[in-house]
């Protein structure tokens, strides 16, 4: 996967400029707060180029991101090197994959947003990833994760979809061209971008898949309680309603049973 994004870094931000990533953070933050509210200290697993991590450091969280891609790395460390010091202080990057990184330590909360967990598209990777998320927390702490929400997609369906941006340097176009594996519930989303440098005068293409698998909560249930964890929340993305047929996107909150050894 970290080549897909090592590709995508230069326009990613631009292609996700109206994606809002304060009102996300904070209401990650919201749900930490409710659920262990002397929490400080979090691991993002898949943090892309640092906007989710950069407002948790704002807002008082120390954060340590994790990505696999070396390309959106090194945005999220120039991202950090814009805020103030007191801020910058709080927040770390590191390369790593979602399925195996180890960190040896242990922290209050692990997040993982953006669909991370839909990208783990086997059961092995999945479970794998899960893995990693209550190796790395404390006795209490909390693993929150955004997915892709299977009887929504199912009832919904992928589309192709066309995306045109542009910045003061560049032009972005994206055509996704979805192609559904009903049998292995996943999407393969490929994406045509093209990117016109305005200076240069010239158009870069890309191709790029982009594999995602939808999940369902009775799966999502097994992992959580065969990791030793325990269900607190599921509801969809960015409300407080149950998940539905009409979001695309479901969340978890989930902790790590107090007894458990990591």
């Amino acid at each position: 996967m970290n080549q897909v994004f090592d590709a995508y870094a230069r326009c990613y931000d631009l292609l996700y400029c109206d994606k809002d990533y304060v009102a996300e953070a904070e209401y990650v933050a919201a749900h930490i707060r409710k659920h262990a509210p002397g929490a400080a200290r979090i691991l993002e697993i898949g943090c892309g180029t640092g906007a989710h991590a950069a407002h948790m450091a704002r807002i008082g969280f120390t954060v340590h991101g994790v990505d696999s891609s070396p390309a959106m790395l090194d945005r999220a460390a120039a991202r950090k090197a814009n805020l103030p010091a007191a801020k910058a202080k709080r927040l770390t990057f590191a390369d790593g994959d979602a399925r195996t990184f180890r960190t040896g330590e242990t922290y209050d909360a692990v997040i993982s947003l953006f669909h991370v967990m839909s990208y783990q598209t086997t059961n092995d990777d999945l479970d794998a990833a899960f893995k990693t998320a209550t190796t790395h927390l404390i006795p209490g702490g909390l693993f929150l994760f955004d997915f892709w929400y299977g009887p929504a997609v199912l009832t919904q369906k992928p589309e192709i979809r066309i995306k045109r941006l542009a910045d003061d340097h560049i032009k972005v176009t994206r055509i996704a061209e979805p192609v559904m594996h009903v049998n292995e519930n996943v999407v393969d989303v490929n994406y045509t971008v093209f990117i016109e440098v305005k200076d240069a005068a010239k158009i870069q293409q890309l191709q790029e898949t982009h594999r995602m698998r939808y999940l369902f909560l009775p799966e999502l249930e097994r992992i959580i309680k065969e990791c030793g964890l325990q269900l607190l929340a599921s509801q969809a993305w960015m409300s407080d309603c149950p998940m539905n047929c009409e979001k695309w996107a479901g969340f978890i909150v989930a902790s790590r049973n107090r007894l458990q050894r990591p």
